[in-house]
């Protein structure tokens, strides 16, 4: 992915015009604005970071601190059309419990995380060392990731969550990724929703 901005536009895609979003995780809030300037869409950001949480307040996005970890009970069921998780399952201790509380809260969920199994990173692997790339940035001794996931492993937890995938793909650079995911790109991005 060149950019975190190129990432947030190709996500913004998958979010319908006018949703009321909440997104997990949200950082200085640059893909809420994004949604709201362009797609006309309205919600929360949830950030714990206290940097980020002022630099959601000075772009105008309405901004919760809350530390994901300990869940989203503040929140209805269905209280949002969309709820965003990109680039924060990885960052999780409970990703499985923050991903029912995602399907929960929200009609459709969006994540987003690094492909472990993307082709460079099984090459380092099989080299001897922990990868470092572009969406892998840091070393195995400095990393904020506390778990690395696969394209197939999202698969599995959605199957055994019973959620329903309505989109899933990889993304590798700008181009999105439809055949061999799991080895072709460094991102993975799957839209769902809860099985009913």
């Amino acid at each position: 992915m060149s950019s975190d901005t190129d990432l947030q536009r190709l996500i913004a895609r998958l979010v319908p015009e006018g949703s009321r979003v909440l997104d997990l995780g949200c950082g200085d809030g640059g893909l809420l604005d994004l949604l709201q300037r362009e797609r006309g869409c309205s919600g929360y950001g949830v950030e714990i970071a206290d940097g980020n949480v002022l630099a959601c307040v000075q772009r105008g996005v309405d901004v919760i601190q809350l530390n994901l970890d300990e869940g989203l009970a503040m929140f209805d069921d269905a209280s949002f059309d969309v709820v965003l998780q990109i680039d924060t399952l990885q960052h999780l201790r409970n990703a499985e419990v923050m991903l029912r509380e995602t399907a929960r809260v929200g009609r459709i969920g969006i994540v987003a995380f690094p492909n472990f199994a993307h082709w460079p990173n099984r090459l380092s692997i099989a080299r001897g060392r922990m990868p470092v790339t572009r969406r892998l940035p840091y070393q195995w001794y400095d990393t904020p990731n506390i778990r690395v996931g696969t394209f197939k492993d999202f698969e599995a937890l959605a199957r055994k969550n019973r959620l329903r995938l309505l989109d899933a793909f990889g993304l590798q650079g700008e181009r999105e990724v439809r055949w061999l995911p799991n080895a072709r790109a460094s991102t993975a991005v799957f839209k769902f929703e809860r099985d009913r």
